[in-house]
């Protein structure tokens, strides 16, 4: 089984559509606590948009949960509403290592991959 000090310290991935490429940045802490940080660039590698999630994160066997709890659009803090089904979501962990860390969307089937950037960042 998966361990979550696995998956604590900050991860990245990056994709592209053709039209734009787009980077995440995840930041899990020990306490429970994420700041998920997309960018989406031109295809110049200008930065275009840029909004942050934060909220609790856990898992359970191979589930990865995460519980938006407020997003920072154009540095504005707002609140999430809990009452929105869209700031939960479960993944089922595929692959995770020291490296890497790939999660499937239980609702959606979307799948994930992201890349170990420093361990055990933020340690409270």
């Amino acid at each position: 089984m998966y361990s979550r000090e696995q998956l604590i310290g900050q991860w990245h991935r990056s994709d592209s559509n053709g039209a734009e490429n787009f980077s995440e940045l995840a930041q899990l802490n020990d306490d429970g606590s994420f700041t998920f940080t997309f960018y989406t660039y031109n295809l110049e590698g200008s930065v275009v948009d840029e909004i942050s999630e934060l909220g609790m994160w856990g898992l359970v066997g191979d589930l990865h949960f995460t519980i938006t709890e407020a997003e920072v659009e154009n540095q504005q803090h707002f609140k999430a509403d809990m009452t929105d089904s869209d700031n939960y979501h479960a993944y089922r962990v595929l692959a995770l290592s020291d490296d890497n860390f790939t999660y499937e969307h239980v609702v959606t089937g979307d799948k994930f991959t992201l890349f170990k950037v420093q361990a055990n960042a933020n340690k409270n």
